[in-house]
């Protein structure tokens, strides 16, 4: 639902642009999109902590879109930061199975008056999750999904970013952004699949002495390594990926830990107790810990992903679209030793995921990628990042026209 607001008591160009309210009806709250001319009939699709989101139609482009207007991003330092990270990125990561963004606007002209940022990306028909709670996937989709998933990743590791992030030297127990989960990964009426956030990905450091902060990640998809705070690498993604896929595949999450220390127990109980190479990495009071937990024997992979949750007759054992070749490589996606675990290009050459290969998807040019770790990591107030935030959206504007495409 759309209620025009007169736009004379408002201050931005009416020449340029219009306003439309926009109803939550679930939650009874109303947001107001400040947006050019060229979009019209919007409707609400979603609203979170990051933001509200409507479809609209684009008379330049001919086509339904959809705007996410970021929510207060200049309310506190933690959400300011976000949004400066995550408008660099859309604005410089490209790939085919990555969010793309088609336009970036503010409707304040000044410094001063700076209050709102735009958003405007590719319209996609479902979320995972939607997808996941919806349909039985067969093997052609299960393997399609995860290749692309695959995909996004690797471009994302070698254009130098982690989609989940590290923080140095700053107090981050109350952030709690979201990260590579089904909700987060989009879908469209042809199965294309497009990673859709970023307020978490951040270039990767080699630093082991960076931990990843236990309030940061989705606790279902968070690897062991995480759980601990050891040093990270790129293989955090891969375990993520692999909750993702079992997840996929019987319909229901795969480690549903109520916290930190009962996602790892649901771990364990499900992979296994780790064996000394993995507890000699822990510090002495979580080694203490896990030891001391109790030794759990390791569930087959055919008992966490049993035959019935598999379409039988999608199998096709001449390109390994078999339910024994997803089992492997889920079980090289799920080590708890990240030593151990599959790498992005181990995953990638799979037989149940190689059918899809293609040079051009896994080893696309490296995107631009100008976010700067070091800005982000250094101590700034909220003005400094409401000015960084707001020569960014005015370097797009300059570079793009916003209102004729």
């Amino acid at each position: 639902m759309q209620t025009q607001i007169p736009s004379f008591s408002q201050d931005f160009d009416i020449r340029k642009f219009h306003q439309v309210t926009i109803q939550d009806k679930k939650y009874n709250t109303q947001s107001t999109f400040t947006i050019p001319l060229r979009y019209s009939n919007l409707n609400f699709l979603n609203a979170g902590a990051q933001g509200t989101v409507v479809i609209a139609d684009d008379a330049v482009r001919g086509e339904r879109v959809a705007i996410k207007k970021m929510q207060r991003p200049f309310v506190m330092t933690m959400s300011a930061k976000r949004a400066y990270r995550e408008f660099v990125l859309l604005t410089t990561i490209k790939h085919p199975n990555i969010i793309r963004l088609l336009n970036a606007f503010t409707p304040d002209s000044s410094l001063d008056t700076f209050q709102e940022v735009y958003l405007v990306m590719e319209l996609m028909a479902h979320d995972l999750h939607e997808v996941i709670r919806g349909v039985r996937l067969d093997h052609k989709m299960l393997s399609f999904f995860v290749y692309q998933t695959l995909c996004a990743i690797k471009h994302l590791h070698d254009s130098g970013v982690m989609h989940r992030v590290i923080y140095s030297k700053l107090s981050v127990s109350n952030y709690g952004f979201q990260d590579l989960k089904p909700s987060n990964i989009v879908v469209s009426e042809r199965c294309e699949l497009k990673i859709l956030d970023f307020g978490l990905a951040r270039k990767t450091n080699v630093d082991t002495a960076m931990r990843m902060s236990d309030y940061v990640v989705t606790r279902y998809y968070r690897a062991p390594e995480v759980i601990f705070g050891l040093p990270y690498s790129e293989k955090m993604d891969i375990w993520s990926v692999g909750c993702i896929f079992a997840e996929m595949i019987n319909q229901k999450v795969l480690f549903p830990g109520d916290d930190r220390l009962d996602q790892w127990t649901q771990i364990c109980k499900v992979m296994g107790s780790p064996n000394d190479d993995f507890i000699n990495k822990l510090s002495e009071s979580a080694a203490f810990y896990v030891r001391n937990l109790g030794n759990y024997k390791s569930k087959s992979m055919s008992e966490i992903i049993p035959d019935c949750n598999f379409l039988e007759e999608t199998e096709n054992p001449k390109v390994n679209f078999t339910a024994p070749a997803a089992r492997d490589l889920l079980s090289n996606m799920l080590k708890i030793n990240p030593d151990e675990r599959y790498s992005v290009e181990d995953a990638l050459q799979h037989p149940y995921v190689k059918l899809w290969f293609k040079e051009e998807e896994v080893n696309a040019p490296v995107s631009e990628n100008r976010y700067n770790q070091e800005i982000d990591l250094a101590e700034k107030t909220l003005q400094e990042w409401k000015c960084l935030i707001f020569e960014e959206v005015k370097r797009y504007q300059t570079e793009h026209d916003i209102f004729c495409g």
